[in-house]
């Protein structure tokens, strides 16, 4: 069992320390000739107005993470409902349909416990 991911640790591992290495080498050998020109913020060639830095409140990530938990949790159901004719003619029908139910359960816990505490309101 654990031959079989041998070769996926291996590309993992490949991958990383090629990330590692490319992002040092832009680093060392990439230009340093800073300015203020450079360094100055860009819109569209007008010069900025007020403040540089916008405050984003909390509230707007935690609804942007709420998103994606749920937005995830659509693309899990999906290839589970499609494989789901498989598990009923292997005769693993009841057990694939717990999973689930765990699953959706613990989410809807999650959803349960956010909007009891106000995360889904926007103010």
């Amino acid at each position: 069992m654990a031959d079989q991911f041998v070769p996926l640790l291996l590309v993992v591992g490949l991958a990383a320390v090629l990330a590692g290495v490319f992002l040092y080498l832009s680093y060392a050998l990439g230009p340093k000739h800073p300015t203020a020109l450079k360094g100055s913020v860009y819109e569209c060639g007008i010069p900025p107005r007020g403040t540089i830095q916008v405050r984003f409140y909390v509230r707007f990530f935690l609804v942007a993470l709420l998103f994606i938990l749920f937005d995830l949790e659509a693309v899990f159901l999906y290839p589970w409902a499609i494989l789901y004719r498989g598990f009923v003619a292997d005769g693993q029908a009841l057990f694939a349909l717990g999973e689930m139910g765990a699953f959706l359960s613990i989410l809807v816990v999650g959803f349960v416990y956010v909007w009891k505490k106000g995360g889904l309101e926007w103010q």
